[in-house]
């Protein structure tokens, strides 16, 4: 496939390879695409020897919890050993075990590698074993110990749950080196198909690889041009034939008008005949799918979208828990606050903490409080340096203005703890937009200004996404996402991956 003079081929190992241009490079993009073909099969066979590989850890798990429930139980030396009951429970409980996440369809391929519902499964399987066990054993009046259960079933659900979780890392540190991965073909405009593979880009653990796409014939410059950095393989009336020719895992539609009903079920029923998968990305593709559920009106199955959850008892107890969080945090934190302290108190001259007015919700000015990690005065200090920021925000990877002791509480985001007092005051949550200041709220639209109906927070999504490294664009989608599709469980799952970013310090400069 040429373009600007080169030759761009799809090769099985990495996806897009340059090579020298050949006489027939401008002839068969189609005819070229069969190469991939063996990589198919080996992919296929690593996921069923990945769900081979948990399906004996679940179960080398249930046999060790069974074991050590029954020895605490009945200690090593009891006579008699058990009751019979305790015994076959004993017995039974690794195979049992497997079967009760089979039930519960833990082991489908849709539900491993990324997202929540394989955990979610797993301990549903748990919950409902325990309660089968339970009403089995009144019915039938065995005697099953209960120590027995109360010490094997919670430690295999805890055990299960690690090992699924090591499993699934293992896996995502293999697709950063592009192992593993499913190729996509990605069908609609120029501008859809440019978003849906820069956020491909940026989460690659979900193990998908662009082979290439497919536009309106009016959007294709040449039969085989390069978009994006990827080729465009057809038009939208070619999926298929592209599909059989690349032999592709997965095509994902996006929102055109000229893929209408009666196209995309033509479009199902031409995919039939291949193994490829077929995602469609709805127009509302920022709103998480608690939002968004499918109703039945005059016989069409149509989306209905939520209002976001920003008021009411939810919202009250968020800020409940944000206070009560921030005093306990403060309080256990105390002596490692002070040693930060008295750490930039000696290294540098100034005061300890930087108070800068940021917006709050509802457009309020408030004073965020910062451990000071630059030399006093910075903010009149401007240096002349290139911009390593998004355009809007000023940032230097290698700001002279940052201190010694400043460096090492960025990197470790520990100069954000002083605001755990504006969050104890009312000014700020745990989670939430990042708080902007005055003049970047100048500069916002339209969107930009539903982040103004939540608090700003301590950490948020652009903290899990990047934070400095992040383009202003992106910085705005994130923001507007978590306003749209904010939810309890939605913020304990941002503190959690806080952890891995401060730990990793992507952007943290």
């Amino acid at each position: 496939m040429s373009h600007g003079g080169r030759m761009y081929t799809v090769t099985p190992g990495d996806g897009l390879r340059r090579s020298e241009p050949r006489p027939d490079a401008g002839r068969g993009a189609l005819t070229r695409a069969a190469s991939r073909r063996d990589d198919s099969v080996d992919l296929q066979a690593w996921e069923r020897a990945y769900v081979r590989r948990i399906m004996v850890t679940d179960g080398v798990v249930a046999l060790a919890v069974s074991a050590a429930g029954y020895l605490v139980r009945f200690g090593p030396g009891s006579t008699p050993p058990g009751n019979a009951a305790s015994v076959w429970m004993a017995v039974l409980l690794p195979a049992v075990w497997v079967l009760a996440m089979l039930v519960s369809r833990s082991y489908e391929r849709r539900f491993l590698w990324v997202g929540a519902e394989e955990f979610r499964r797993v301990f549903s399987a748990a919950v409902l074993l325990l309660a089968a066990v339970a009403t089995v054993s009144y019915a039938f009046k065995l005697e099953v110990a209960r120590g027995f259960v109360v010490v094997a079933l919670p430690l295999a659900t805890v055990l299960t749950l690690l090992t699924r979780y090591l499993h699934r890392s293992w896996v995502h540190r293999q697709r950063q080196y592009g192992r593993f991965q499913r190729t996509m073909l990605m069908v609609g405009h120029r501008s859809g198909v440019e978003a849906l593979h820069g956020q491909i880009e940026r989460d690659a653990y979900h193990g998908y690889r662009v082979i290439g796409c497919c536009l309106p014939s009016d959007q294709r410059d040449r039969p085989t041009p390069v978009f994006d950095g990827i080729p465009v393989l057809g038009s939208l009336d070619e999926v298929a034939e592209v599909v059989r020719g690349y032999d592709v895992d997965t095509v994902a539609v996006l929102p055109s008008r000229e893929l209408d009903g009666p196209a995309l079920r033509q479009l199902g029923w031409d995919l039939e005949q291949t193994r490829a998968e077929l995602l469609l990305a709805p127009a509302v593709t920022e709103i998480v799918g608690t939002r968004v559920n499918i109703r039945p009106v005059c016989g069409l199955p149509l989306l209905h979208m939520e209002r976001p959850e920003l008021r009411g008892v939810r919202r009250l107890t968020k800020e409940t828990l944000d206070r009560v969080a921030a005093a306990v945090g403060l309080l256990v934190l105390l002596p490692a606050l002070v040693a930060i302290a008295t750490a930039v108190r000696m290294t540098s001259r100034g005061p300890v903490l930087f108070r800068q007015e940021r917006v709050g919700r509802d457009g309020r000015l408030f004073p965020m409080l910062k451990f000071r990690s630059m030399v006093e005065g910075a903010e009149r200090m401007v240096p002349t340096e290139h911009d390593d920021g998004n355009g809007v925000l000023f940032k230097l990877r290698e700001d002279p203005r940052v201190t010694p002791v400043g460096r090492w509480l960025r990197r470790f985001s520990l100069d954000e703890l002083p605001q755990l007092i504006n969050v104890l005051r009312g000014d700020m949550s745990l989670v939430g937009p990042r708080p902007p200041l005055p003049s970047e709220v100048e500069r916002y639209g339209l969107d930009m200004r539903r982040r103004f109906l939540v608090k700003p927070g301590l950490t948020g999504l652009w903290q899990v996404s990047g934070r400095s490294d992040l383009s202003w664009d992106d910085s705005v989608r994130i923001d507007v996402r978590y306003v749209e599709n904010w939810s309890l469980a939605f913020d304990f799952m941002i503190m959690w991956k806080t952890l891995g970013a401060v730990f990793r310090g992507p952007g943290a400069y």
